[in-house]
């Protein structure tokens, strides 16, 4: 596998940055819909509408030839159908809990993605980004409000759907790094919503509600979305280090909290910004020794299993 580039790993950090701009839109639109209509059919149309504007997108690009086959459809339908999961998960806990706190609890992810590519990839995280790695669950844990450190009444149950979330992505994430050395990205973008469409499909007239003219309106607005930032996402990872990209996705807190204020009137409490500063400091910490994964060493790509 040809070791990545300072020039690649760079341009990898922009893409990623801009698909966790696009997850906030996305997410925001999840939450404003979920009083509206059934998460299982808000997933299936975030799915099914990415799936039909990618495949029309890459059809116009190529004239046709789209470039579907892959040479592990099977890993890329497990992959579609974990970010099915993860999908599921996320949007059911917006149903109950403010946008800031479901993110910052979400925020185990990049964390679980970092030890998941030294184990599953074979590449290096140095000592401080364990450390780091320890710090940010640390804030994961006091995001979550444990009674036995707030002092306040029984965790929400709610709260542990996106840990749920969290743990799907982070094998998403692994599988779409490794899925980067054996197909072409654009096929993994075309196969990122197959699978789940499928299946999700299957379930529609169990839980279908007529939408009206605007919210078939949000519900395009989810596929777009959902379309253009993995799709991002999938060309970040094939030209940076998974265990690079994955703490820059810290910057996300930013953009739901803001978004949580500004859309939805819920200002994060003390106990939601505690662990997202503490989150956000073992996130610096495992980003900030990244330079040395800039250098173009074979140990960085190598892949394992």
């Amino acid at each position: 596998m040809v070791p990545f580039s300072p020039r690649g790993v760079m341009a990898g950090i922009a893409l990623q940055l801009s698909a966790l701009v696009l997850f906030v839109c996305m997410d925001t639109t999840f939450k404003l819909m979920t009083v509206h209509i059934p998460v299982p059919q808000l997933a299936w149309a975030r799915f099914v509408g990415a799936a039909v504007s990618v495949w029309l997108f890459f059809l116009v690009v190529t004239r046709g030839q789209l470039p579907w086959r892959s040479r592990a459809p099977g890993m890329q339908a497990v992959r579609s159908l974990l970010l099915g999961c993860c999908t599921l998960f996320f949007v059911s806990a917006l149903y109950f809990l403010p946008l800031a706190d479901a993110t910052a609890v979400n925020f185990a992810a990049p964390l679980l993605t970092v030890a998941a590519a030294a184990l599953f990839l074979g590449e290096k995280v140095i000592p401080r980004r364990w450390v780091g790695v320890g710090i940010g669950l640390a804030g994961v844990m006091l995001a979550i409000r444990p009674p036995f450190i707030t002092g306040e009444a029984a965790l929400h149950p709610a709260y542990l759907l996106p840990l749920g979330c969290a743990a799907t992505f982070a094998a998403y994430a692994i599988l779409t790094r490794k899925l980067a050395a054996l197909d072409d990205p654009r096929t993994t973008i075309l196969h990122t919503g197959l699978a789940v469409s499928v299946l999700f499909s299957l379930f529609m007239p169990f839980v279908w509600v007529q939408p009206s003219a605007w919210q078939w309106m949000a519900l395009a607005c989810l596929g777009i979305l959902g379309g253009v930032s993995h799709g991002i996402m999938v060309m970040a990872y094939t030209r940076a280090p998974a265990s690079v990209l994955a703490p820059l996705s810290y910057t996300q807190l930013i953009w739901a909290g803001i978004s949580s204020w500004l859309v939805f009137d819920d200002l994060p409490d003390r106990w939601t910004l505690i662990g997202a500063a503490v989150i956000l400091g073992g996130g610096l910490m495992t980003v900030w020794p990244a330079r040395a994964a800039l250098q173009p060493r074979a140990t960085n790509s190598k892949m394992t299993g």
